[in-house]
């Protein structure tokens, strides 16, 4: 069911960083085939068994100056006590951004895409090969440590991005809508927060998978679709007939 392969070698938790990842599985077997192959290739690895447990790591110590105590989340969904979706909703709504794997028997296209639209970054569908799940990883963690570096070398943020009835506050990060505050994912947050940079401006979804998933990203294109129509039922009058988020048919999207 499940490979041990070691997958080829090379970069042994790339940088000499030992990235610390939470895996969460309740199968005993699996959890314990998944913490063997990742410290194998030099991570540094927790594995719980259930959703509570998962969320106790999670939330101590307590973040301070944006560190988070992991810096991937291995996340199955049939979980005892709380299941994988909702862990993906909490952690998103408290701001938490955390890159999140979902390992799921569910792989029809709508058991991703709700996966995907609750805040998960990538989705490996079981029976899976650890060969797939590692280079996954590494995918994620370099992703993330890109995001990071571009965001620390970047110039400092505007205070304030207006566009009619929107208003984004970057440094804050606060989106308000028709003057009430509305609650957007992280990703959520940089895609209006990139659209307000550019208005009018049309934006390909691989533009889009690389500005804001970066340009290794190993998931479905339709994430941005997802995240599209999420965004849309939070900032639109009428979600069906958008304003602010265009759809350019053969295109992508423009922003007003």
């Amino acid at each position: 069911m499940f490979s041990l392969e070691s997958p080829q070698k090379p970069p042994k938790a790339e940088i000499g960083i030992a990235s610390r990842i939470l895996v969460v599985e309740d199968e005993e077997l699996i959890r314990e085939m998944l913490v063997m192959a990742l410290e194998e290739e030099g991570y540094e690895v927790v594995a719980v068994n259930d959703g509570q447990a998962a969320l106790s790591f999670l939330h101590e110590p307590e973040p301070s100056a944006g560190q988070y105590p992991f810096d991937l989340l291995i996340l199955d969904l049939m979980l005892p006590q709380i299941n994988g979706l909702d862990i993906c909703r909490l952690l998103r709504h408290q701001g938490n951004p955390i890159p999140i794997l979902i390992l799921s028997a569910k792989g029809s296209e709508t058991d991703r895409v709700l996966g995907l639209e609750v805040g998960a970054d990538d989705y490996l569908t079981k029976p899976f090969s650890m060969r797939e799940l590692i280079a996954r990883t590494r995918a994620l963690l370099r992703r993330q440590r890109l995001l990071e570096s571009n965001k620390a070398a970047s110039p400092p943020q505007p205070q304030v991005l207006q566009y009619k009835e929107i208003t984004l506050y970057p440094l804050e990060c606060r989106a308000l809508v028709r003057g009430e505050e509305v609650s957007l994912a992280p990703k959520e947050f940089r895609l209006l927060e990139l659209f307000m940079s550019y208005p009018r401006r049309v934006w390909t979804r691989d533009q889009l998978l690389d500005q804001i998933w970066g340009s290794d990203f190993v998931g479905d294109s339709k994430t941005v679709d997802v995240h599209i129509r999420w965004m849309r039922e939070k900032i639109e009058r009428d979600p069906s007939h958008p304003e602010y988020i265009v759809t350019i048919r053969g295109f992508g999207y423009r922003f007003g």
